[in-house]
């Protein structure tokens, strides 16, 4: 995926020296210019229409995008996760939830206010600490804590599904949706808390407004 990328880029950079160029003999190549247009437009959509939904293997092991941080970023939620406790009595970790959608989805969301077929979302933890702040109250991200995806995909029997990555230092490349117990909460969760679909639009405020404006939050948003 990054190579194809690459070299998307580089055409486009060419297609974008070579307009200049032939531009100045206009006159004398006009054919040759238009063919040359041609094959940068399907150069450049091509680049535009690249498939940036979730990946598979065996059909539903979800396959971690190593280039999720170059998405769509979302929002980023503080203290919100599911964890109770951690070991003992002790008190979960303080963490920042960073939140990312495929561009693709973004822009269909944008245009809608729904979120289309083949949407993957990752959220990724991170320790927060008060120690790099410059002031007593302020909180810092610091080192990954924890990887989890979301997806909405109609090869699934509930359209959606969740994924666990796992924590730092043990990150999965491939993993199975969760099932069962494992996934009952997540369900519960963004089923009767969540603004538009099953996403928490309400804590993304440019999306929210978008929502609002197509008609597609739930009741009582």
């Amino acid at each position: 995926m990054h190579l194809v990328r690459r070299v998307h880029s580089h055409l486009k950079e060419r297609c974008a020296e070579g307009l200049i160029l032939m531009s100045r003999v206009m006159g004398v190549l006009g054919v040759s210019i238009v063919a040359f247009v041609a094959v940068c437009a399907v150069v450049i959509q091509a680049q535009d229409d690249e498939y940036d939904g979730p990946n598979y293997v065996d059909e539903t092991n979800l396959i971690l995008p190593d280039d999720y941080r170059e998405w769509i970023f979302l929002s980023a939620g503080f203290n919100m996760t599911y964890l109770e406790e951690t070991q003992g009595n002790q008190a979960p970790p303080d963490l920042f939830q960073n939140v990312f959608v495929n561009r693709s989805s973004y822009r269909y969301f944008m245009e809608t206010g729904t979120w289309p077929d083949q949407t993957i979302f990752v959220l990724e933890l991170r320790r927060a600490i008060s120690d790099a702040s410059i002031n007593a109250t302020g909180r810092t991200q610091s080192e990954l804590f924890f990887l989890e995806a979301e997806v909405k995909d109609s090869r699934f029997p509930d359209g959606w599904a969740f994924f666990n990555f796992g924590p730092a230092g043990s990150i999965r490349d491939t993993v199975a949706p969760l099932e069962g117990d494992q996934v009952a909460p997540c369900v519960k969760c963004h089923t009767e808390h969540t603004a538009a679909e099953r996403t928490f639009v309400q804590f993304y405020p440019t999306l929210y407004e978008v929502a609002k404006s197509k008609g597609t939050l739930k009741p009582g948003f």
